[in-house]
């Protein structure tokens, strides 16, 4: 199956304002009370509010930076710690899921980046109550290896999804929520490599990619 370069940069901008319309228009309900309420201790609760709302935004557009568009700023690699702190934002410590991160690279190839957060995205998602997301990736001559484990109580990973992985969508269009599942199968093609993916197994679930390091 293709996709037109058109098409798929509509699937990407669909996803990023779905997974952004929470935030914003929580934003945007703070703004509304505040300007509403008078009493200081709930006005201090909306600025908290509003506060948590700006972060979330920032932190979902810096990891969407880095995982679906160009990354300008950076060269053919990008810095590792980039990768972990958009990650780290994605999930923060508050959060249900735990990040283990064992990226010893200083730097990644821009396109093994961008499949090793959207693998994170993934991954995240299916851990539906919480859990543990582990993050490993080296380089191994010249290629790059990347695995992703998630782990908890419950697992969800879509079909539709796991065939983006894998490259098997044949009769059915790629939706906006399959978007970064083709995307990384489409960078790791262009790699020459190969993309695995477990079954969820007593509450663990593996990817793994190969590709190419230049």
């Amino acid at each position: 199956m293709t996709i037109s370069p058109v098409e798929f940069a509509s699937l990407l901008c669909s996803r990023l304002c779905h997974d952004l319309l929470s935030p914003v228009g929580a934003l945007n309900n703070g703004l509304e009370l505040l300007a509403d309420e008078h009493d200081p201790e709930m006005r201090a609760r909306c600025m908290e509010l509003l506060n948590d709302s700006a972060r979330a935004s920032a932190n979902k557009l810096k990891f969407f930076r880095l995982a679906f568009g160009a990354a300008g700023g950076f060269g053919e690699t990008v810095d590792s710690r980039e990768a972990h702190s958009a990650i780290e934002g994605l999930f923060p410590e508050a959060s249900r899921i735990a990040i283990g991160w064992m990226v010893e690279e200083p730097a990644l190839p821009k396109p093994a980046t961008k499949v090793l957060l959207n693998l994170a995205l993934i991954a995240g998602d299916a851990l539906v109550r919480g859990g543990q997301l582990d993050i490993g990736a080296e380089r191994n001559g010249e290629r790059v290896e990347i695995v992703v484990r998630a782990e908890g109580q419950r697992l969800v990973l879509d079909q539709e999804l796991r065939t983006a992985l894998m490259g098997e969508i044949v009769d059915t269009a790629v939706t906006p929520r399959a978007a970064a599942a083709w995307l990384v199968h489409s960078l790791v093609t262009e790699g020459q490599g190969n993309v695995q993916v477990s079954d969820p197994d007593e509450g663990v679930l593996m990817f793994g990619a190969t590709m190419a390091a230049g």
